[in-house]
């Protein structure tokens, strides 16, 4: 009860924002203008801002463990060529691919991961690895999926295709934000209180406002068109690769705080960034949205069995 207790604290009041916002724009407070300046706004300043923020507090030097940090990039990428082999092999329309591949491995890692951490061991330096380890990554591999599936005009292919992917990388808001972060954690930078305050201000912007414009441009009638591809990534995100991979770190000898952070990593609900990716990036943002929606209604379920799991079988304290 106890866990599940942790499980709904975590993930009802991120989901309960979502109807705040789809509420709003039902009453005419917010309207599509909104849903698209503070998609751009989240994806260019906030989002970049909490990963550097998160990532550059952090002493990487002091707590760096290699092995860990390889286990939660390899899986990273399993799941990823995996779900995007699959996706092209009985996802018939090309339009929800990107969507769907990015929806489907990404989890929240670096919003609700770090929550439930800190709900179960309060302070962790795990957290923060799992982020350096997966993070970068998932970003990575989604501007990847979302170049090459995008709804365009253009017909670039081949050659055009992975020079615009590389160009997207590099360009990425969010992955820059990581790199810097990495940078200034390296180093040791520390920086005045006014810099540091100012930061984190912007920071705390991102949740909140992503989850406010989710709810806001989510389409109910167009989701419900999309049920099935939105159960089968829900069963992804949140069951089928956490029953390959958390058998598989246990018998590597993970435990505690290092397991629960391989567990979000596996298991948490889709990250509300997937949507903001998707829409800039003329992918499939209904399905997006319809993904995140659900996985974080479930996740209190779902999340609340593994843990359960894992401290029956004496893993976590």
């Amino acid at each position: 009860m106890e866990n599940f207790i942790y499980s709904i604290n975590v993930t009802m009041p991120i989901f309960l924002v979502m109807v705040l916002g789809y509420f709003l724009k039902q009453i005419g407070m917010l309207d599509d203008n909104f849903v698209t300046v503070a998609n751009r706004f989240n994806f260019k300043v906030t989002l970049p801002f909490m990963l550097f923020r998160d990532i550059s507090t952090v002493d990487i030097k002091a707590v760096f463990d290699l092995k860990y940090v390889l286990f939660c990039a390899i899986v990273s990428t399993i799941c990823f060529w995996t779900v995007w082999a699959g996706a092209k092999l009985f996802l018939k329309d090309k339009s929800m691919r990107g969507a769907f591949v990015q929806a489907s491995f990404r989890g929240s890692a670096a919003v609700m991961g770090m929550a439930f951490i800190e709900n179960i061991y309060g302070s962790s330096a795990m957290g923060p690895l799992m982020i350096v380890g997966a993070v970068p990554l998932y970003n990575i591999y989604s501007v990847l999926v979302l170049t090459f599936e995008a709804n365009e005009e253009d017909g670039r292919q081949g050659a055009g295709k992975i020079k615009q992917a590389g160009i997207n990388i590099l360009k990425n808001p969010i992955i820059i934000g990581i790199f810097l972060g990495l940078v200034v954690s390296l180093l040791g930078v520390h920086f005045p209180t006014i810099v540091d305050r100012t930061v984190d201000n912007v920071a705390r912007m991102a949740t909140p406002l992503a989850l406010v414009t989710m709810g806001a441009g989510f389409e109910g009638r167009k989701a419900l068109a999309k049920i099935k591809p939105t159960l089968a990534a829900s069963f992804i995100k949140l069951v089928a690769q956490t029953a390959v991979f958390l058998p598989i770190a246990a018998a590597m000898g993970f435990t505690g705080e290092k397991i629960i952070g391989i567990l979000i990593m596996l298991a948490a609900p889709t990250t509300p960034s997937c949507y903001i990716m998707a829409k800039n990036m003329k992918n499939d943002g209904v399905l997006t949205a319809s993904i995140v929606v659900t996985t974080t209604l479930l996740a209190s379920f779902t999340l609340t069995g593994w843990i359960y799991l894992l401290k029956c079988t004496g893993l976590i304290g």
